[in-house]
């Protein structure tokens, strides 16, 4: 056995020794194909580099690499050496980990990255597929010409665009003949107008555009629009900003901006089936009445949708506030809503009430609500307050009869909750399906002190589940009942 094990300590030596050693290299013998497949599973493009140190052989290989990742970056000269490298292949990703790089850090290599990807800053990546680019709000000058063949898909995140070029120009036909999906988030210089032509967007995502004047998109195959804020800097004067959509196949819609029919003229919105407004302000003084008819006017556009996505949010300090639930008298014909509640430790029964004797004719409810700071603080209001009011509500009749599913997510265990799922019981009478997600920051003690509250409320028929999150696994887990059962 000892002469075995020697054997295998000397073919062990010849396989590393390299020319260093004199031994015979067999590793260095593979194809480059096979050493390239090794060197990918090296973390960064540093270490294969410095793989040019075990021979002459190994010297080459890593410019083969298809793929290079800088995490962190060196300097923006280092890396532009790597992609020049003679023998350099054609690269099918690039990743670069900044932190406090400067503009001309990111120049001195993103034209050598262009090369390597092929093409001639951004660049024209003539045959990429898909460009996902955070730029940390560092300057992108766009290419004035040239043709992203293959180009499916966009995704730009702290951006400041620079003249002269239009980022509309680059991603219209025909210089993106392909281009599926386009996503620009939180970005800066687009300071006037933003216009689109493409027959071949299905997704376009805008988010914090930063003081856009106007949008113009000509897109007949979208399907997707998201817009989120992209006239940033103008909601003191919200007659400003101007939109005119042309997109007959829509069918999922997000407009959480300013909506004005005069100046936003979204089309013919009859394929429509999902449907996300601005927030709806609960308590308020005059001026939220004002931002609130926002999201009125754009439900007022639809008589039917599959899916609608509400959010209402209430402010700290409410008493000394109107009201302002009573200005929605009407909701489109809807199956699924998806209800988002910041509530700030308020009663939401009341409001959510109003909602949902307009909805009839659901099928599914989600209801997630959202808090930030102490759980306990979110959990109860002022005493006195007036959030809970009127509280008809609690003994006014509605009959959900369709209502099948129903799902809370980061409930806090407060006592107006028990009382809001208490009436969902007797409200929806073909309930088939409940499930309640706990705030992560709930213990276990108080999950079940919850579910010990609702017991007997349920009809035999309705599945009830408790789900508590799991920090130390990032994950969710079912919350195994107490004894022989919660009483459901």
């Amino acid at each position: 056995m000892a002469q075995r094990g020697g054997e295998v300590d000397a073919k062990r030596t010849k396989l590393s020794s390299g020319d260093a050693g004199g031994g015979e290299d067999r590793l260095s013998a593979l194809p480059d194909d096979l050493l390239v497949l090794i060197l990918l599973r090296l973390d960064t493009a540093a270490a294969a580099v410095r793989t040019s140190a075990f021979s002459r052989r190994w010297s080459r290989v890593w410019a083969l690499l298809p793929e290079l990742r800088f995490d962190p970056a060196p300097d923006g000269c280092a890396i532009r050496g790597i992609l020049d490298a003679p023998e350099a292949a054609a690269l099918r990703r690039i990743s670069v980990t900044t932190e406090g790089a400067r503009p001309e850090s990111a120049a001195a290599w993103l034209p050598a990255a262009a090369r390597r990807l092929s093409g001639d800053l951004l660049p024209c990546f003539e045959k990429a597929t898909t460009i996902e680019l955070n730029m940390g709000f560092l300057g992108l000058a766009l290419p004035p010409q040239g043709v992203f063949a293959r180009l499916t898909g966009i995704s730009l995140r702290c951006v400041r665009f620079r003249s002269p070029c239009e980022l509309g120009d680059v991603v219209s036909w025909p210089r993106c003949p392909l281009l599926k999906k386009l996503e620009v988030h939180d970005s800066r210089g687009l300071d006037n107008l933003l216009f689109i032509d493409s027959e071949s967007l299905l997704v376009i995502k805008l988010n914090a555009l930063r003081s856009l004047r106007k949008l113009i998109l000509v897109t007949p195959h979208l399907q997707e629009l998201s817009v989120f804020r992209i006239f940033l800097l103008l909601d003191e004067d919200p007659s400003q900003p101007v939109a005119n959509i042309s997109a007959p196949q829509l069918e999922s819609l997000e407009w959480n901006e300013v909506y004005d029919p005069q100046h936003v003229h979204l089309g013919n919105l009859g394929q429509v089936q999902w449907l996300s407004t601005s927030n709806f302000v609960v308590y308020g003084p005059p001026v939220n009445r004002f931002t609130n008819r926002h999201c009125l006017r754009l439900l007022q556009q639809f008589q039917a949708l599959y899916s609608l996505f509400l959010a209402l949010v209430y402010l700290q300090d409410i008493n000394d506030l109107q009201c302002l639930m009573g200005d929605i008298a009407m909701l489109p014909q809807i199956r699924f809503l998806h209800l988002s509640v910041l509530n700030q430790g308020h009663a939401f029964g009341a409001s959510s009430f109003h909602l949902l004797r307009m909805c009839t004719d659901l099928r599914q409810l989600s209801f997630r609500l959202h808090g930030n700071g102490n759980l306990d603080a979110q959990s109860t209001c002022p005493s006195g307050c007036i959030c809970d009011q009127p509280v008809s509500w609690k003994t006014e009749a509605l009959i959900l009869n369709h209502l099948k599913r129903v799902e809370f997510f980061d409930l806090r265990g407060a006592e107006h909750e028990v009382t809001f799922v208490k009436q969902l019981f007797n409200w929806a009478t073909v309930l088939k399906k409940l499930r309640i997600r706990f705030d992560y920051r709930v213990s276990e003690s108080k999950a079940r002190e919850f579910c010990r509250a609702l017991a007997g409320s349920s009809r035999p028929e309705t599945s009830v589940e408790f789900y508590m999150y799991d920090v130390s696994t990032s994950s969710t887990y079912l919350l195994a009942p107490e004894g022989h059962g919660t009483g459901f």
